[in-house]
């Protein structure tokens, strides 16, 4: 079996490597350029290529479309998008033979859509997981290959779901290799009435509203913690990263609960949130730093 893969971050570096692992002849690998102005906190799909003498290539976005004639005349038998950030034309996903295929890092139908880990801890999901799926032009819509669920602990930020989220996509690609390898790919319904869509974040969506509920805060500072952009307040005319929050308690007696926002007391840093309790700030920094 010959693939072309779309490959990117941890997941991309993991299923990449397992489709090697199971003998997949992979002609062509496209990933991404790292971004000067993003913390690369993750493992190089295109280090792994240079290692293993496997072409690849970092086309921008707008550039996608001019690779279906190459992909045209590499006919793969498939073609795998493993966390590739850039949406892929229909032109591309139609040079498959048998089937393009996406992993997700989600249980779809839920969290369709970008940054579907961090928008799990913000709602307070105690489950999540990676589905791979049958691309569409509509994203994350095709119908369902294999799922592996994972548990999200009540203090585990984004970095420490997504490391489970990476291991679980390794053993749905696992799962569904030996029926690829036969030329036939598992599906089930893909249920998008029982599920939500989700755009992207950015930094500023990590401001901390005091005038939400504790769990709602400590949610949000775990779904943004470096290092990804942080959650962050302003505090004696300063903008703080709050990196790591706790509800758990006990907290002082002496703190006033009708008052919104930064309280420092017995040498602890607390936020008073809007259902009058407290969220314990255990670690912050100038923004600037």
């Amino acid at each position: 079996m010959h693939a072309v893969v779309f490959a990117y971050h941890d997941v991309g570096l993991n299923c990449l490597n397992a489709l090697l692992t199971a003998g997949i002849q992979v002609d062509l690998v496209v990933t991404h350029q790292d971004d000067p102005n993003e913390n690369v906190w993750f493992g190089s799909v295109a280090k792994l290529c240079q290692e293993k003498n496997i072409p690849y290539i970092t086309p921008s976005a707008t550039e996608l479309v001019d690779l279906a004639p190459k992909l045209q005349a590499l006919a793969p038998d498939y073609i795998f998008s493993f966390y590739y950030r850039y949406m892929i034309p229909a032109q591309i996903l139609t040079c498959a033979k048998i089937a393009a295929l996406n992993m997700h890092g989600s249980l779809l139908p839920k969290y369709r859509g970008r940054a579907p880990v961090n928008w799990a801890i913000l709602h307070g999901e105690t489950q999540t997981g990676a589905t791979l799926h049958v691309m569409e032009v509509k994203p994350d819509a095709g119908d369902i290959v294999g799922q592996s669920a994972v548990n999200i602990g009540p203090n585990e930020t984004a970095t420490d779901v997504f490391s489970k989220v990476s291991q679980a996509a390794v053993i749905v690609i696992e799962q569904a290799l030996p029926s690829l390898m036969q030329g036939k790919v598992p599906r089930k319904a893909n249920e998008l009435q029982k599920g939500s869509y989700f755009g992207g974040r950015k930094p500023s969506d990590g401001q901390i509203h005091w005038q939400q509920k504790a769990v709602q805060v400590h949610n949000l500072v775990r779904a943004v913690a470096p290092p990804y952009p942080g959650a962050f307040t302003d505090y004696q005319e300063r903008t703080m990263t709050v990196a790591r929050t706790s509800i758990n308690g006990p907290f002082p007696s002496n703190l006033d609960l009708g008052s919104l926002g930064i309280q420092v007391v017995d040498n602890r840093v607390f936020g008073i949130c809007g259902d009058r309790q407290a969220v314990e700030i255990l670690e912050w920094f100038p923004s600037n730093k």
